[in-house]
């Protein structure tokens, strides 16, 4: 179990159609081909032995590394130090474009910067999560992995004629190169989906220029960025991060690249978030906006509406909470027992059983987006008003349904009170759209529904005794999840009730800053074992915070927040007792809150600034100020 490296200790790299992870050491030990829920051609990170890998390391004497991201860019520089020279491995992948395609390339470039540096080579796919066999045909100019379903065609980068620097052997159907290089010598390899013919050889030059090309694809992408104020290098990173999981075709974007990574190691909570949420929508859309990315929050939206119109009849209703990133809804969960998963966490779970549950804050969650679009130029045309129309009456009928609630727990329906206060959301913003667009509507049935809901969460959400509202009615269980509901505007953030809930939460689910989901020991959710603090949740209790104007407790939390990112920027779903990152990584969740709670706390210490230091900011105003620059 030692070998398996730590999660923080990777670095992400994309094409917009699918990701791949690269170790601190050069290892490619996750990549998933042609999209990024499709089977695994490298899965090590779930199997040490039966996962398959690409890696490429220094050899020597005292090796050391060192990673980061090239400025700017996607592109990620893998540094090794050894007591004879200084190499680097430069890993990127050549954006695919936005028509889906089974051809993706991955580039992988090293050099010697300084004295000499040996570099190994290993490279062992194995497809279909280890499940298929296939075959190996080594030619002088690369070679091509091959089964009946996926071939990758391995390219060498070199000059013509040029052997003196690798040597070459297979061994089992895996490929072992040995590179000795001086200062100056660039190598490299292109390993490549669905090529279009065999092996070639590939001039120095011409990687060159796709390492300029990517460079130059992700400086003007980020160009877009209107956000200029405060940590603004990380919100930048968090959107290429987020550039990275959104699939190009669609505009979906994935929870998260990966499967199966525990969010206790050992547990059983381990689940496959190569799918895209519908929950995600409110999120991706505030946090989108708030950069300036209009593009991408159109084609998010234009995903979301796609859904909507499909009038699905799931368990859960006319919405399911999840999709492929294609938009169709195949999420059969099944068990890989061949894997043994992270450091023995099994079992490794790929699709989601979580797919037909009933979550009834999603309604609220995708209104909501849609509604915030509309109010910065991403209007719903005829038929998507009507599609969502039918979506609301059918919530005027059930949203006092009990549900699974947001966690997507396993332990039994309940009357989840985040679910109510997003059905409030739900109609909420319908009745505002058909007033403000004169859109037909069932404006008098909605009204009815939102006040009764508000009126039930006041009176059976709150719990007197805890002081605070709570996870489900008729309990006294505390949710994190119920840090939204200042942000939706359900209540007022200076409001007693609001401020008191806070201080409960402080006491209960908040460590030293980090913030757990719930107790799962007071609240069962059918399923063994703990998990760590909700990096999430984190994020949005600095948002409540900065809202109710305790903005150097907010300040003084995200600023501890930003140290459990990796050595790259990137955060998993979970922090552990031990800082250690837990669950799937990187978790687009944690890198839109951080962008959202960002942009919210920094507009606030702006307007407190321009105010006076003793004058209380207006934090919802200056939210608003900043969200209609950004766009």
């Amino acid at each position: 179990m030692s070998d398996y490296p730590p999660i923080a200790d990777h670095g992400l790299i994309g094409d917009l159609q699918t990701a791949a992870l690269v170790t601190t050491d050069g290892s490619i030990d996750w990549f998933c081909c042609p999209r990024f829920d499709s089977p695994s051609v490298f899965a090590a990170l779930l199997d040490q032995e039966r996962g398959g890998y690409f890696r490429i390391r220094a050899t020597g004497t005292g090796v050391t590394s060192r990673q980061l991201y090239f400025p700017d860019t996607a592109i990620l520089i893998t540094r090794f130090m050894t007591e004879d020279g200084v190499g680097e491995v430069v890993d990127f992948m050549p954006p695919a474009g936005k028509q889906p395609t089974a051809n993706h390339r991955i580039l992988r470039m090293m050099r010697c910067v300084r004295g000499q540096i040996s570099f190994e080579v290993d490279i062992a796919p194995r497809f279909d999560y280890g499940r298929k066999e296939h075959e190996t045909q080594l030619v002088e100019q690369g070679a091509v992995f091959v089964t009946e379903d996926l071939s990758l065609t391995l390219h060498a980068v070199r000059e013509p004629g040029d052997e003196r620097l690798a040597q070459v052997r297979v061994d089992g159907g895996d490929i072992h190169i040995d590179y000795a290089m001086t200062t100056g010598d660039v190598r490299g390899l292109v390993l490549e989906s669905a090529a279009e013919g065999p092996p070639r050889e590939i001039r120095v030059a011409e990687f060159t220029a796709m390492f300029e090309d990517a460079t130059t694809f992700w400086r003007e992408w980020l160009s877009k960025s209107t956000y200029t104020g405060r940590w603004r290098e990380m919100l930048q990173r968090s959107a290429i991060t987020l550039k990275l999981m959104t699939y190009a075709p669609t505009g979906a974007l994935v929870a998260a690249p990966t499967a199966g990574l525990p969010e206790q190691v050992g547990g059983e909570r381990n689940w496959d978030y190569r799918y895209t949420w519908v929950r995600d929508a409110s999120f991706s859309v505030y946090a989108l906006l708030g950069m300036g990315f209009t593009e991408e929050a159109a084609e998010f939206c234009a995903w979301l509406r796609d859904r909507v119109q499909e009038k699905t009849t799931g368990k859960g209703g006319p919405l399911n909470i999840m999709y492929r990133v294609d938009g169709s809804s195949d999420l059969v969960e099944e068990s890989l027992e061949h894997l043994e998963g992270y450091r023995g966490s099994r079992p490794v779970r790929i699709g989601n059983g979580a797919s037909d549950q009933r979550q009834m804050d999603i309604f609220g969650e995708a209104l909501d987006s849609i509604y915030f679009a509309d109010q910065h130029g991403i209007e719903l045309g005829h038929n998507g008003w009507i599609a969502l129309r039918g979506i609301v009456d059918w919530l005027t009928d059930h949203w006092d349904l009990p549900g699974e609630g947001i966690w997507e727990t396993r332990g039994g329906q309940k009357d989840f009170t985040y679910g109510r206060v997003m059905s409030w959301v739900a109609f909420d913003r319908a009745i505002r759209m058909a007033s403000e667009h004169g859109r037909p509507g069932a404006v008098d049935r909605w009204t009815n529904s939102r006040d009764t809901i508000y009126n039930q969460v006041m009176q059976r959400g709150w719990n007197e005794k805890v002081g605070a509202f709570v996870q489900h009615y008729d309990d006294t269980v505390l949710d994190s999840s119920m840090l939204r509901m200042a942000t939706v505007g359900m209540i007022t953030p200076d409001d007693p009730m609001w401020l008191s809930t806070l201080d409960a939460m402080e006491t209960e689910l908040v460590v030293d800053s980090l913030v757990y989901r719930y107790n799962p020991a007071a609240s069962p959710d059918g399923l063994a074992g703990d998990e760590g603090t909700f990096s999430l949740c984190t994020f949005n209790y600095v948002d409540a915070l900065a809202r109710a104007g305790r903005l150097e407790e907010a300040r003084l939390i995200f600023e501890k927040m930003l140290t459990y990112a990796n050595h790259v920027g990137l955060y998993s779903e979970e922090i552990g007792s031990t800082g250690e990152q837990l669950g799937n990584f990187p978790q687009a969740f944690t890198h839109l809150a951080l962008i959202d709670a960002a942009i919210t706390l920094n507009a606030a210490l702006d307007q407190a600034k321009a105010g006076g230091r003793h004058t209380a900011p207006d934090v919802a105003a200056a939210r608003r100020q900043a969200d209609a620059a950004a766009t």
